[in-house]
């Protein structure tokens, strides 16, 4: 792993860190080692939630490294090239991950920078930080997650001014419309991402994984679907936790009013 990216283990966290200045752009080199910090929270047992956030204050990440890409071609079917696992940034197309990511938003997230963070379940932005997808004004497609992702998460009108304009938002608007949890001072940042990681890596591991699992799996489906999906028993991480010992262990504690003691299995 370059010394782009930087992990750290927190107790059962994952800190990730995307440190590549001066604007944290994301080349091959640092998406292969976003994958592999990302696969290493999928595979590590004793891992249950990562974080990502950038290095410095001002951006969190200006996305593709269109100077990169140039130079090697990369413009095109950029997906033809082995990007590893995960795709662009590691996360995008992670698909297998079960394991929740907050993107801690120390800077501005822009282009492939938004649609890393929108690749994360939860999102804690500093109070500075602004939001925007340039690339239809440069003529390239936001295709790992602007088109797929954004008008998922922002009502119609709102995305097609992100998509086709390139304006910015910012955090505060953002959280207004729901694509971002929480806007914080910088300060509070790193403290308020690894007090939710905290809080869901004290739940039942296996109950979290199922839970990505199953949204994953419905997603898109009607609701008698949905229920279908989740009752046919093709979900096994979903089935695990149904019958784990974590699932008995947290009705024992909530009857002898005491807190769980997880150990996911």
């Amino acid at each position: 792993m370059s010394d782009a990216v930087r992990i750290e283990r927190r107790g059962h966290v994952l800190e990730v860190t995307l440190d590549r200045p001066p604007v944290n752009a994301i080349d091959l080199t640092t998406s292969r080692d976003l994958g592999e910090a990302f696969v290493l929270l999928r595979d590590d047992l004793d891992l249950r939630v990562g974080i990502v956030t950038g290095g410095g204050e001002r951006i969190f990440s200006a996305g593709w490294d269109l100077k990169a890409a140039r130079e090697g071609d990369e413009v095109g079917r950029w997906w033809d090239i082995d990007h590893g696992p995960g795709m662009f940034a590691g996360l995008t197309e992670l698909w297998d991950l079960n394991k929740p990511v907050i993107a801690a938003l120390n800077g501005h997230a822009l282009g492939g920078g938004l649609e890393l963070a929108i690749a994360c379940d939860l999102l804690v932005a500093a109070d500075h930080v602004e939001l925007a997808m340039p690339e239809l004004p440069l003529g390239i497609l936001p295709d790992s997650g602007g088109i797929q992702r954004l008008p998922r998460r922002l009502p119609h009108n709102v995305a097609m001014e992100l998509l086709l304009l390139g304006r910015r938002i910012t955090a505060e608007r953002a959280e207004r419309l729901g694509l971002v949890n929480a806007v914080v001072p910088g300060a509070r940042l790193l403290e308020t991402a690894r007090e939710w990681a905290d809080a869901i890596a004290s739940g039942a591991p296996l109950t979290i994984q199922a839970l990505k699992e199953a949204l994953r799996a419905i997603d898109g489906a009607g609701i008698r679907e949905a229920f279908e999906i989740i009752r046919s028993g093709t979900l096994p991480t979903f089935e695990r936790a149904l019958v784990s010992e974590d699932a008995k262990e947290g009705v024992r504690a909530f009857a002898e009013k005491r807190p769980p003691r997880f150990e996911g299995r």
